[in-house]
């Protein structure tokens, strides 16, 4: 395949598809007109590509750029990453920040709570250590 990007970057996705073992043949390609802002030229060129990897059923959409070619390129590194998640279980970021908020969220366990009240308790000790004495200043 021939995309408007640098030959690292396109050996980069060919690598990663020969890795996941996703062939073009199971890459159907289809292009229709985007949507949103652009007027004239939106409604007159399909450069939004559509992408759909038969053994897997996963589906892309991809219109970030005018260009189509340009847009055929990132909608396949989308599919690679779609794939690739699906494949090895992997956890996106956003499932990760989720994660990350829920536990923040729950409740501390009672032996948690005991141990920053202690730590609390601690700290204000060695701060009433650091007061001045009277009669010494």
């Amino acid at each position: 395949m021939d995309f408007p990007v640098s030959p690292a970057k396109a050996k980069l996705l060919a690598e990663k598809m020969e890795r996941l073992g996703v062939r073009e043949e199971d890459v159907e390609e289809s292009f229709v007109r985007s949507s949103g802002a652009g007027g004239q030229k939106v409604n007159k060129t399909s450069s939004c590509v559509v992408l759909l990897h038969r053994p897997t059923g996963i589906q892309v959409k991809c219109q970030q750029e005018r260009s189509q070619a340009l847009n055929r390129f990132l909608a396949r590194r989308l599919l690679l990453d779609k794939i690739e998640e699906k494949i090895l279980g992997a956890w996106s970021a956003e499932q990760q920040r989720i994660a990350k908020i829920r536990r923040q969220k729950r409740r501390r366990s009672k032996r948690a709570k005991e141990k920053l009240l202690a730590d609390k308790r601690f700290q204000a000790e060695k701060k009433t250590l650091r007061k001045s004495i009277k009669g010494f200043e």
